[in-house]
């Protein structure tokens, strides 16, 4: 194992029989001010693993929005998806977006037409936005052959809750159109997961969301998870009950994220981080009462 160079778009990873491509979207910089404002310069300074890839000269904290996508034989899945374009948003670096993700997606193989599963890991608009896509004055699917999937409990937890305007129009512009057009598949996530595809299972991950789900791959030989917002950021390693200022129940988010720890913790299985700027695969580590991250290209 080595470690990788930067790439702003993309990068690729063999899991045994499992190929993974990291699509990058949007990068995230200084977003802890925000999103872990407990991840100050000085907290940041004690974990001095995380530089140069996690944070810059200043110890802001260094992220992307980005998706995976899977290949597994014949079988293409997206996890996640997104921002999109065109979408009004109320976070100035993702309103009305116009970048080539399509085109990046496309070189890695994965087209509107080809992709069999997506999978939105929870209902927030940085993981729905490319759902669809805007054809004259309507939203339509993106991925016209796919099953969208995600936890029953996601859909019905947005369901039960008084939503600001936002999440409305995401609603609106991204899960909506997919719902009409009948490729909306919730499904009910058992603790052990279910498979929704040959070797790619999603296994319940609350706090971030009630509904939230993490993605496992399983490649044969060796394994990896996708972490959806279990955690945002590297630092977490280090500072594992920092939590997001978006958790909607901080408590159950850190239980969620130690045990992902400590299951990992040791192991050759890969760490796949949904908002870590590249590197963004790597192994986890104990690093005396507290975890690491070592990135990690897998040849």
């Amino acid at each position: 194992m080595t470690t990788p160079q930067k790439s702003p778009a993309a990068e690729t990873w063999q899991i045994g029989k499992v190929t993974v491509h990291r699509i990058a979207e949007v990068p995230l910089r200084g977003f802890g001010r925000w999103l872990l404002p407990q991840a100050t310069p000085d907290v940041v300074a004690e974990s001095t693993w995380l530089s140069p890839f996690y944070v810059d000269d200043d110890g802001q904290l260094l992220g992307s929005v980005h998706a995976f996508a899977v290949q597994i034989g014949d079988t293409r899945v997206l996890v996640d998806a997104g921002v999109g374009n065109g979408k009004a948003r109320p976070f100035p670096a993702w309103d009305h977006l116009s970048t080539p993700f399509l085109d990046r997606l496309a070189e890695a193989g994965f087209t509107p037409g080809n992709v069999d599963v997506v999978i939105n890991t929870h209902l927030h608009q940085d993981h729905v936005g490319w759902n669809t896509r805007l054809d004259g004055d309507r939203w339509v699917p993106t991925f016209t052959n796919a099953r969208y999937v995600s936890a029953q409990a996601e859909y019905d937890y947005w369901d039960g809750v008084e939503q600001e305007p936002d999440q409305r129009e995401m609603f609106a512009d991204s899960i909506d159109p997919v719902r009409e057009a009948g490729l909306l598949d919730p499904v009910d996530v058992p603790d052990a997961g279910v498979e929704v595809a040959p070797g790619v299972t999603i296994v319940p991950a609350p706090g971030h969301t009630p509904g939230q789900v993490m993605v496992r791959l399983d490649g044969g030989d060796r394994t990896a998870v996708i972490s959806a917002d279990c955690l945002h950021h590297p630092v977490q390693f280090a500072r594992t009950a920092m939590c997001a200022t978006v958790d909607v129940d901080a408590e159950q988010a850190t239980r969620t994220r130690r045990a992902l720890f400590a299951d990992l913790a040791g192991t050759d299985s890969v760490l796949f981080g949904s908002h870590f700027d590249a590197p963004s695969a790597g192994l986890v580590r104990k690093d005396g009462d507290h975890y690491r991250f070592l990135p990690v290209e897998l040849d």
